[in-house]
């Protein structure tokens, strides 16, 4: 059987792992991204001629099923419009708020870096220091109330989880006023990520994240930032759902539109930092400073874009989904050249 045969046949059985077979056969990823490109071409009826050109490999898959809480790193995550899933667990899908409605997070507690998710038999299961595990149905009843809820000034929905997990909630935060934890429920309207910034497109939609469905990251940005840092930090100062080994630093700042396994994505705008970043993942304690101080003395935008960004410095790539699927850990990311 010639190459090309070989290919067509075994690509037809491993359309999730179709770069990692080509170059587990020897053939190398120049094949791979040519075998890539032509698909991708042909599926979105690109003209013209193009390329792609492999710039990194996923290194971690992370979710963050409650706003602000402890994210789980995954080997594999479906990609949906609204961002990352694995099995029940959806980024950002669940979110804290006060009794009116406005969102609660680790800038107003900290402590919330603390609370860790994991799924068990249709539940989440909320874990925290010095607390009992609580199980919360992620198929709530619908005789819980919807809630009109406020993040950054725009108005979304989610469904009351209950008073035992706000009870749970509170009471781990030794708030002096009630939390409750809401999901968001694939029925309900999510938020333009146009209303937070214009640069957005329509497509562009999210649930319970700050802006947009996939925030992007490479290891090589951290370690330029830490090799600037007295105290280093980790990569959960950041919160991204995709981290990037494998490619210089910085290097995400340029990539346009990328392809890992069939997913494509669309740059939009670079991350802009606020005080969450100097939140301690490990201690819970919120500095204030560091590592917001130094990013400000190097990572700050061109003049030309302040009215975008401000005054707060940039790390990390918000992109959107353009074409849904599958990704994995190991995964070789592709820039679309055309």
């Amino acid at each position: 059987m010639s190459i090309v045969a070989t290919l067509q046949a075994g690509l037809q059985h491993l359309s999730q792992h179709r770069v990692a077979w080509l170059c587990a056969a020897g053939l190398g990823t120049s094949i791979a991204a040519a075998w890539l490109w032509t698909s991708w071409k042909r599926e979105n009826g690109a003209r013209g001629r193009g390329k792609l050109e492999q710039v990194g490999v996923v290194s971690q898959l992370l979710i963050y099923p409650i706003k602000s809480c402890k994210g789980v790193s995954v080997s594999e995550a479906e990609c949906t419009p609204l961002g990352l899933k694995n099995g029940a667990l959806r980024d950002r899908h669940w979110l804290v708020i006060k009794e009116d409605g406005h969102m609660i997070t680790a800038r107003q507690e900290p402590r919330m870096v603390f609370i860790s998710v994991s799924e068990e038999k249709g539940h989440l299961v909320l874990h925290a220091p010095d607390q009992e595990d609580l199980l919360v149905p992620i198929k709530l009843p619908k005789s819980n109330p919807v809630k009109d809820c406020r993040i950054f000034g725009k108005d979304i929905q989610g469904r009351d989880c209950g008073d035992e997990v706000a009870n749970w909630i509170t009471t781990f935060l030794k708030s002096s006023e009630p939390y409750r934890l809401v999901q968001f429920e694939l029925n309900m309207k999510p938020r333009s990520s146009k209303d937070t910034a214009d640069v957005f497109r329509s497509t562009d939609k999210v649930a319970y994240p700050d802006a947009s469905p996939v925030m992007l990251l490479s290891e090589t940005s951290l370690e330029d930032l830490n090799t600037k840092l007295d105290k280093k930090v980790s990569i959960h100062n950041f919160r991204p759902c995709i981290l990037v080994s494998n490619c210089s630093a910085f290097q995400e700042d340029s990539w346009d539109n990328i392809l890992i396994g069939n997913v494509q994505l669309k740059r939009i705008m670079a991350c802009s930092r606020c005080i969450l970043t100097t939140v301690d993942p490990y201690t819970g304690i919120l500095d204030r400073k560091e590592p917001l101080d130094t990013l400000k003395s190097y990572r700050m935008c061109d003049p030309s874009e302040k009215p975008l960004y401000k005054s707060s410095p940039l790390f990390g790539q918000y992109f959107g989904v353009d074409k849904t699927g599958v990704l994995h850990v190991g995964d070789p990311v592709f820039k679309m050249v055309e």
